[in-house]
Order: structure tokens, then C-alpha cells, then sequence
């Protein structure tokens, strides 16, 4: 089968991968346009095209999936099945093309968690199960009928970023067998079965959302650290008596129950350990990152920040 690849981060680099090593055949690949990015603002490339770059694949990387020379070089190509991994939403124009029709990779195990960021959420939720979900495009967001589920298991020290690696390796095996069911004219689908369920979303997260609120339990502090570690991280703002604030990102830390907390308030000891009040205890933090500086330990931290006489702000 002829097969055009869409995709634009590190996630769906494994899927495009194991896709050519299986020996399939990526007529193109789709990704999102070269953006500025860093200090220097230099134009940086996805890491899906800096991947194909390397394999020597066709890159198209169109502004509009509705722009007429872009569609027009997809009938070109003449694709008999097409593959989204980590992308925007495609047009019907776009998803209906190929006569095997259009298949995702979701880091869900539908119809729970549809959305942009369903490995942050899961996290957030302390569930202790998800997985990946291959499907074929319909009408709605990660609504079209299932092909293929693998479950994953959540340890209770997974953060995103491990979590993230491990769907993304479980994922790309789980895409190959899905294509070769299509090749082979195998693959059977199903409904996806949302009566009587209470679907829970996965949106996008923005920067209010990396925000702790210290006025969760320390449980639900813990996860939501978790699930943004190690990037983008939790973010939390402490506030001196002369009323500057320092922001500092937290991106490890343990849960430590205890009844004489005071909420929002710091305790760092002889500046050999952190611990802020939350509402039933202690998070004791064990790694962290404070603006404009890279991570390190709260020991290294505390040498040279004073945190005496500050206290978090609250939501």
C-alpha cells in the first residue's frame, strides 16, 4: 500500500519508524511548518521532518490542509491509506482520500481521554491504567470506530515524560500491526461504546493549567506534578514579606501526611530540605527548577535562594 504519514513531535517519530522497518511503504510525509523557536528565534523543523529528512522522504508541509496545491498533490500521490500520529485535526477533504480510508494513534484507550494531552490528564486523575487506541477518522474528535487497544500500567513514580515514552514505543508496535491487518484486508472495527459512560476529556493544557492548586488534597498535588514532569512542569510562586515573589517549577516530590501542616506555608529546616502546607500534610519537594536557572536538587537550591519568611501563593 502507498501510505502518506502525518505527524509533527518526537511521539509520533517512533510510529513513522517502525512503519519503514516493517517495510511499508511512506510515499510522504505531512508536518507542520518550520516555526522560529529559542533565543536567536532561528526557524526549527519537527521532529518528524528532521526524521525523514534523514530517510529521504518526500516532506510536504502545507500552511491550509484545505489549500488547493496541497490537495492536489495528495490525489497525485494516489495513497491507498493514511496515517495521523500526534497532529491537527484534518479536514473531511483530506481524511476521506485514500480508498483504506485515514487511521490515528491515540495515547488513550478510547473513548476515554480524547483530546490533545490525554497522558497529562490520565496522570492528573491518578488512574492506574491507560493505553493506546488505533482507529479510523470520522466525523468528531477521536470518535471513529476502534481497530486495535493495548492497556498500559501506571506505576505510582510514572511522570509524563516516562509515561509518554513508553505509549510511544507501545503505540508504534501496536500501529504496525494495525496496517498489516489493512493490508492483508484483516482488520475488523468497532462501535465505539460510549452509552451509559461518563467520557472524561483530554484538552489541551495552557500555562494557568500548570499551575498547583494547593488547596487539593496531597495526593491530587502529587499527580498533577507527576503528570507535568519533567516538561513543561507545575509551577507555583512563593511570595516574600517585602512582597517579591520568585516562580520555581516543581518537578519531583513526595506526599507526607501530617496534621501540624499550615496551608501554604514553607518550611525548609536548616536549608536542607523543602516542604509547603497543603491541605492534609506536606509536599516535600525533591526536585525543582526556579525561573531563567535548569533543574537541580533542593539541597543545590536552597545553598543560594533564602526561601526564610516566604509562603506560596495561593489560587
Amino acid at each position: 500500500m502507498r501510505i502518506i504519514y502525518f505527524g509533527t513531535p518526537e511521539f509520533a517519530v517512533a510510529g513513522l519508524e517502525g512503519l519503514m522497518n516493517a517495510g511499508f511503504d511512506i510515499v510522504a510525509v505531512v508536518t507542520v511548518p518550520d516555526k522560529p523557536s529559542g533565543r536567536g528565534m532561528k526557524l526549527q523543523c519537527s521532529a518528524v521532518k528532521k526524521f525523514a529528512i534523514e530517510k529521504g522522504l518526500v516532506i510536504l508541509q502545507p500552511v491550509d490542509l484545505k489549500e488547493e496545491r496541497f490537495l492536489q498533490t495528495l490525489l497525485e500521490l494516489k495513497p491507498d491509506l493514511q496515517i495521523v500520529v500526534a497532529f491537527r485535526i484534518l479536514p473531511e477533504i483530506v481524511w476521506s482520500l485514500p480508498s483504506h480510508g485515514t487511521y490515528n494513534l491515540h495515547a488513550s484507550l478510547l473513548p476515554q481521554y480524547r483530546g490533545a494531552a490525554p497522558i497529562q490528564h490520565v496522570i492528573m486523575r491518578g488512574e492506574k491504567l491507560t493505553g493506546v487506541t488505533t482507529f479510523k477518522l470520522a466525523q468528531g474528535m477521536d470518535t471513529g470506530s476502534v481497530a486495535l487497544q493495548q492497556t498500559v500500567k501506571i506505576s505510582e513514580e510514572m511522570n509524563g515524560g516516562e509515561l509518554h515514552d513508553l505509549l510511544m514505543e507501545v503505540g508504534s508496535s501496536l500501529l504496525v500491526r494495525t496496517v498489516g491487518l489493512i493490508s492483508q484486508g484483516k482488520l475488523e472495527l468497532r462501535k465505539q461504546e460510549t452509552a451509559g459512560v461518563q467520557l472524561i476529556a483530554a484538552p489541551r493544557l495552557f500555562r494557568q493549567d500548570m499551575e498547583i492548586n494547593w488547596k487539593q488534597t496531597g495526593c491530587q498535588i502529587i499527580n498533577h506534578i507527576r503528570a507535568l514532569a519533567p516538561k513543561p512542569g507545575a509551577t507555583c510562586e512563593v511570595v516574600f514579606l517585602d512582597q517579591t515573589t520568585l516562580s520555581i517549577k516543581i518537578l519531583n516530590a513526595k506526599f507526607v501526611a501530617d496534621g501540624s501542616f499550615v496551608l501554604g506555608n514553607i518550611e525548609t529546616g536548616k536549608q536542607n530540605y523543602f516542604h509547603i502546607g497543603c491541605i492534609d500534610g506536606w509536599i516535600e519537594v525533591l526536585e525543582m527548577q526556579a525561573a531563567g536557572k535548569g533543574k537541580m536538587a533542593v539541597r543545590d537550591f536552597l545553598r543560594g535562594n533564602n526561601l526564610a519568611g516566604g509562603k506560596l501563593k495561593l489560587q
